[in-house]
């Protein structure tokens, strides 16, 4: 044994406070025993996919796998007086917009429309499925003739982007209504109406304008739309 190396075995290094590799810290040291091995990464050095972020999401991921129920955030209802006005308020702030751009909102065709206007009369006369039939084919009216003018306007050249800005939000706010006025039981009221039971064809007309159609699509959810969900929310309450 070898005396000026303290009796240690060839090969080996002492790791003390005042060497070298301590004063390092962590970290593999070059050894020539093959028995030595790194010790485990630190967490930080983990692979993306096991970050807390993702793990969190695993119970997530995991539930339906198992068949056990997920809790969700509860959807949003037209009974509530806040999201109807929200469509509302879009509805006239783009007829307010669009109502400046005259020269430049004419379409290439006529344009089916239902007829907003409401008679209060015949209106309260109205049997539920019939209001209901109505509404859902009055709303189902206007989303095709926005679809169709938005069509119209992108073969247009000189349509703005205010104009097609307002097109394109339309669309997405009529498909959201269709999904709350489905969820509210519309479609069901207007399709079982018994077959004897007397209604009357929906009163359209033509618009030659987007500005003439964007006042429709703003008026028949003030007037027909509004009256037919406060009315039917009025029932579920009872």
């Amino acid at each position: 044994m070898n005396e000026g190396n303290g009796g240690r075995a060839p090969g080996l290094r002492r790791l003390g406070s005042g060497g070298k590799a301590g004063r390092r810290g962590a970290g593999c040291v070059p050894l020539t025993n093959l028995f030595l091995s790194c010790p485990p990464p630190p967490h930080s050095a983990w692979p993306p996919f096991l970050e807390w972020p993702a793990l969190l999401l695993l119970p997530s991921l995991l539930l339906p796998l198992l068949g056990l129920p997920v809790l969700e955030s509860p959807p949003c209802h037209i009974c509530d007086s806040q999201i109807l006005e929200r469509y509302l308020l879009e509805a006239k702030e783009a007829e307010n917009v669009t109502a400046g751009y005259a020269d430049s909102c004419g379409l290439s065709e006529n344009i089916t429309v239902p007829d907003p206007k409401v008679n209060f009369y015949t209106w309260k006369r109205m049997e539920v499925g019939q209001q209901a039939l109505e509404v859902w084919q009055g709303l189902s009216l206007l989303s095709e003739a926005i679809l169709r003018g938005r069509a119209l306007l992108a073969n247009s050249s000189q349509a703005s982007e205010t104009l097609r800005l307002h097109v394109d939000k339309a669309v997405s706010s009529l498909r959201s209504l269709t999904s709350l006025l489905r969820a509210l039981g519309a479609q069901k009221e207007a399709v079982s109406l018994p077959d004897a039971a007397p209604t009357a064809p929906l009163q359209t007309f033509t618009v030659d304008t987007l500005c003439k159609l964007f006042r429709i699509y703003s008026n028949f959810l003030r007037g027909k739309l509004k009256l037919y969900t406060g009315e039917a929310c009025r029932r579920e309450d009872r």
